[in-house]
């Protein structure tokens, strides 16, 4: 359960009393996502979402995630909006936690992701990289490969714990994998973390893009890498070609892939897959008893990195099929 943080009725109350929403109708925790605390609000004036800012999110970010959302939102894309205050903030503080609330959206993520979904998100990746564009702050992404060495450093003297062998081949992957990093391909802000559960559809279109608080400054190409990595293996752990196929025809529909952009996808796909390996793996091994989110196997993320480095070229996802 993602709440972390309880709310009593007298502390929303009073912070409540800051913004202009009418009453309050009613007011529940969200059990999914495992960063932050969030809250479904309703009050006269319809449902919002109030998330309160857990240790892994740095207050002083919170500029670029609203900011971020304000911009994509203007712009057309299905994004949550932050509500502002009487005074015009976009976050203040609850139980001593940094909180904002931020627009309602319809929908629900896929449990069984299909074709059609992959394609859908493709071209919603592609708008909301389009619509990024004059977006006045910038955000490094610590989690980018200036990170990975110190995360690996971290579970390193643990990792065969998880699996014999572990700590050896990602010291071998991630030496391979910095030393082919591309330079120089087109930068923007970009999600990080465009995971199922962070996209609702109605239907088969997209009908929200949620959690922009992995969002940050980087390649564009690697955040379709992320995509790849987190809606087109099925699983057994096999790649689909059909879903690859749809999500980068989908994307480069409305933004294509420059050729070195293009020639740097496998390596981009394997970063991104010892991305969410180390933190994955990080969790694993730190996970404290009694916690309310149960850690996510990082094996699986072992599988697909394992696939990325035998890749050859962007055919092997699907490109041009």
């Amino acid at each position: 359960m993602a709440v972390y943080t309880e709310v009593s009725d007298e502390a929303l109350s009073l912070f409540l009393e800051r913004y202009d929403l009418g009453g309050l109708v009613s007011f529940k925790g969200i059990a999914e996502g495992v960063e932050n605390s969030n809250f479904l609000l309703a009050t006269e004036r319809g449902q919002f979402i109030l998330t309160l800012y857990e240790k892994r999110v740095d207050a002083r970010d919170l500029p670029y995630f609203l900011g971020l959302m304000q911009h994509l939102a203007a712009r057309g894309v299905r994004c949550p909006l932050p509500v502002r205050d009487r005074e015009g903030r976009l976050w203040g503080e609850l139980c001593a936690r940094p909180a904002a609330i931020v627009t309602f959206l319809p929908g629900v993520w896929p449990r069984r992701i299909r074709n059609e979904h992959c394609a859908a998100v493709g071209a919603a990746l592609a708008e909301l990289h389009e619509a990024g564009a004059g977006f006045g702050l910038e955000r490094k992404n610590a989690l980018g490969p200036g990170g990975w060495p110190p995360l690996l450093a971290a579970s390193l003297g643990r990792a065969d714990e998880v699996r014999p062998g572990l700590g050896e081949e990602l010291v071998d992957s991630l030496e391979a994998i910095i030393a082919a990093w591309p330079t120089g391909l087109p930068r923007g802000q970009i999600h990080a973390d465009l995971f199922p559960d962070n996209v609702f559809f109605l239907g088969d279109a997209v009908s929200g893009l949620i959690d922009f608080y992995f969002a940050c400054t980087d390649l564009l190409a690697y955040d379709l890498a992320v995509c790849l990595n987190a809606w087109c293996f099925e699983p057994d752990g096999s790649f689909n070609l059909t879903k690859g196929a749809g999500m980068i025809a989908a994307y480069e529909a409305k933004r294509p892939l420059s050729r070195e952009e293009a020639e740097a996808l496998p390596v981009l796909c394997a970063g991104a897959a010892m991305r969410f390996l180390l933190t994955r793996l990080h969790d694993w091994l730190n996970h404290p008893p009694g916690a309310f989110v149960t850690p996510k196997d990082p094996l699986e993320y072992l599988r697909k990195l394992r696939f990325h480095r035998g890749v050859k070229t962007a055919a092997d996802y699907g490109r041009g099929a």
